[in-house]
């Protein structure tokens, strides 16, 4: 890629607008998912008991299954907000990059 479209692209407003919205709104998605993650491993080391419970008297399922489901389908749905607001917030951030490029390279 031309090192001078490069530079425009990189100084263009929207550009910048797009980078920086998406990485914040990634980070915050990327912590919130890590705290949930590193909580259930807390958990495991110092009260497996807790996860370690039936979930009914007998039964052989313990609590600790569906709360990892539980983070998995959490993960999911994070997933799913992520790609939501790239489809409607930062899909038009981009083809608003891309109009102002192809305006300058006219």
């Amino acid at each position: 890629m031309d090192q001078n479209l490069v530079e425009k692209i990189k100084s263009n407003p929207s550009y910048q607008k797009l980078v920086t919205e998406r990485s914040a709104f990634a980070w915050k998605l990327t912590i919130t998912i890590l705290v949930v993650y590193y909580a259930f491993i807390l958990l495991i080391a110092f009260s497996p008991a807790t996860l370690g419970a039936k979930i009914a008297a007998g039964g052989m399922a313990t609590v600790g299954i569906p709360v990892g489901v539980a983070i998995i389908v959490f993960a999911f749905i994070l997933t799913g907000i992520y790609v939501k607001r790239a489809n409607s917030e930062f899909d038009g951030l981009l083809e608003q990059v891309k109009k102002d490029i192809a305006k300058e390279m006219k």
